[in-house]
């Protein structure tokens, strides 16, 4: 009688895992991850009161980082991505894990194995099969299907494939259903394991999908006129099983997500209704449910607040269909992978901001914070569209940058995936409620944290650890914007190194310094007023400076540089009073004395001669220099 209560207990073991684990499977090839301290150059704390505390607490385990939530989405025009050796190295460096293809609308009227111009020729004259939409299409400027598998290996990274639904729709066979999911599992067939997650359809409910509508004189198998939740629901069914029974011929192990509803509508009853018809058919079919945000609202010129505080909809979309689905599937909870997500605010090119790339990292770290399995922003490269640009790269028409350099949110989202560790942990903040924080441990022993301060003004933040061994020592990167194009500046600056073109930041991101600090009783640093703060504490024991370099001045970087009309100053580490621009003659051509001495950062608007200058700040008789170009 022991052995089959063992098995019982194991059994019983293997389910509560499962039901405390909200990622399920997306966490099954977890993995523990090491800290590498970056190069570094030496700084020292502010010496002002500290005006936010964050308490961290290690006891407080919240989850596990699934490495999958740094995902992008890779796309037919974006082109041959995977013989561009630049880009494939930028995408490495973000190490993404997992990139979606063909992504979006194209997918309800994408063929992965034809040829532009021969399409099935069961499809209506309305679906066109052109160079997009032909996975072995002979463009030489198109992502064929051969070049994603080849993106996905070069950067070491599993597929996410959204297959044709809507086929099973507007097909004209005298059973499309049953032919939209065998020509889905032969894709699965074809795909010989290489692609470890798959997608039914791209948002089926929408009056802009294909399938949404169909024309009744073109179909064999009695359809309705407009699709509902529940036949998409009856005819995932048909594709799960015929797609993993191809999975099963071809020795590997497929997981397919059903599209969802994120939020409650009341424009139309199909989408209102979707989740509802929807959930009892695939409860026990489907693996994970997928969600899609565009987090502000549509077609309008967002504020800065109302971008940064939108980060909150990534509990609520998880939230809302976790609900449809214990309400309406009677099934407690399976996965779910948000598989769209970026910011529809336009006008102001809020898109490519840097201010898009703090809205990156707070819904990074919301991601994590509320067990998502799955992430895949949208997109790796779009269309310049005056700035409405959603890409995490350049495309060939946006001015004053050279083709497919990184948007500013590549770098807030390439800083948070290096330092940030492989669990979250818990964390608090108290004295403003500006100030956001994501806390984690490496089982290698170092801990990473993100400071994201959405307010106007700087602060000084103390950070206390509970329930850890005491680091030694703390590395920063400090990502801020410029002075360009208002409030959404382009460009983003790292520790003060900006970028050579228009818009992006440093080329030389994966190099670049980390600001370094011996830890000598407290954790404590400057945070810039619309900021966002990597943090990387470890036990590392820093040589203390000796010679000369022992007396080493505070530093502080100005940017632009060049300069234009505006100068932005930034002295976490030393307090000033007064400002000083002279030239190379010595002459004073600007003076500025401020109320009371500041570690804030300052703004002159002042145009310059072209030239060479040097800007002074001091307080009584210690002082900084740096020399900068105005155009």
């Amino acid at each position: 009688m022991k052995k089959p209560l063992l098995i019982l207990i194991f059994l019983l073991s293997i389910y509560f895992l499962k039901a405390q684990n909200p990622q399920g499977f997306f966490l099954d090839n977890w993995q523990a991850k090491t800290a590498t301290s970056p190069a570094y150059v030496d700084t020292t704390q502010p010496t002002g009161t500290a005006t936010v505390s964050i308490a961290v607490d290690f006891s407080n385990k919240i989850a596990k980082v699934s490495k999958y939530v740094y995902g992008n989405n890779s796309v037919p025009w974006a082109g041959k991505m995977n013989t561009d050796d630049a880009l494939v190295k930028n995408i490495q460096c973000l190490s993404p894990n997992i990139l979606r293809c063909p992504g979006g609308s194209l997918s309800d009227s994408y063929f992965w194995d034809a040829v532009e111009g021969k399409g099935p020729t069961d499809i209506p004259s309305t679906i066109k099969v052109d160079v997009l939409n032909a996975g072995r299409n002979t463009a030489n400027w198109a992502m064929t299907l051969d070049n994603y598998y080849d993106l996905l290996k070069k950067t070491n990274s599993t597929g996410c494939i959204c297959v044709n639904y809507a086929y099973a729709r507007y097909g004209t066979s005298a059973d499309p259903v049953a032919n939209a999911a065998h020509y889905a599992a032969n894709w699965v067939r074809y795909d010989k394991g290489r692609t470890k997650y798959w997608e039914i359809g791209n948002e089926n409910m929408g009056t802009w999908e294909n399938g949404y509508k169909i024309d009744l004189t073109l179909n064999k198998d009695h359809q309705p006129e407009y699709i509902s939740g529940e036949l998409y629901g009856k005819h995932c069914r048909i594709f799960i099983d015929s797609m993993k029974t191809a999975a099963k011929q071809v020795g590997s192990e497929i997981k397919i997500g059903v599209v969802t509803v994120e939020s409650a509508v009341t424009y139309d009853d199909i989408t209102k209704n979707w989740n509802a018809l929807m959930m009892p058919q695939i409860a026990d079919k489907a693996d994970f449910l997928i969600v899609h945000s565009y987090y502000t609202p549509y077609n309008e010129n967002s504020t800065i607040a109302t971008i940064l505080n939108s980060a909150s909809h990534t509990k609520t979309a998880k939230d809302f269909v976790l609900n449809a689905l214990k309400t309406y599937g009677k099934k407690d909870t399976l996965p779910v992978a948000l598989t769209e997500w970026n910011i529809f605010a336009v006008g102001g090119k809020q898109a490519v901001s840097y201010i898009n790339g703090m809205h990156t990292a707070l819904v990074l770290g919301e991601l994590i914070k509320n067990q998502y399995g799955e992430a895949t922003r949208w997109d790796l490269m779009n269309g310049w569209a005056n700035g409405d640009d959603h890409g995490m790269f350049a495309s060939s028409d946006e001015p004053g940058v050279k083709l497919r350099t990184p948007h500013a949110p590549f770098f807030y989202m390439y800083y948070f995936q290096k330092y940030f560790g492989d669990q979250m942990i818990g964390s608090k903040v108290t004295g403003s409620t500006n100030i956001v924080t994501y806390a984690s441990s490496y089982s290698s022993g170092q801990s990473g944290i993100v400071i994201v301060n959405k307010g106007t003004t700087q602060q000084i933040v103390n950070v206390q650890m509970a329930n850890s061994t005491t680091p030694k020592s703390y590395y920063r990167y400090v990502l801020t914007g410029g002075t360009d194009n208002g409030n959404f500046s382009r460009k983003v600056y790292v520790n003060g190194q900006g970028p050579s073109g228009e818009g992006g930041g440093p080329d030389n991101y994966a190099t670049l310094k980390a600001m370094a600090t011996r830890i000598n009783g407290e954790i404590k640093f400057i945070t810039p007023p619309l900021s966002v703060t990597y943090l990387l504490l470890t036990s590392d024991s820093l040589p203390t400076p000796t010679g000369i370099t022992s007396i080493r001045k505070p530093s502080f970087s100005i940017f632009p540089n060049p300069a234009k009309d505006k100068i932005r100053i930034i002295s976490p580490e030393f307090e000033y009073n007064t400002i000083v621009i002279m030239d190379t003659n010595g002459k004073r051509v600007y003076e500025q004395v401020l109320e009371k001495p500041t570690h804030e950062s300052a703004q002159l608007n002042i145009r310059l001669n072209t030239g060479i200058y040097f800007l002074n700040i001091s307080k009584g008789k210690k002082s900084l220099s740096k020399k900068f170009i105005a155009e």
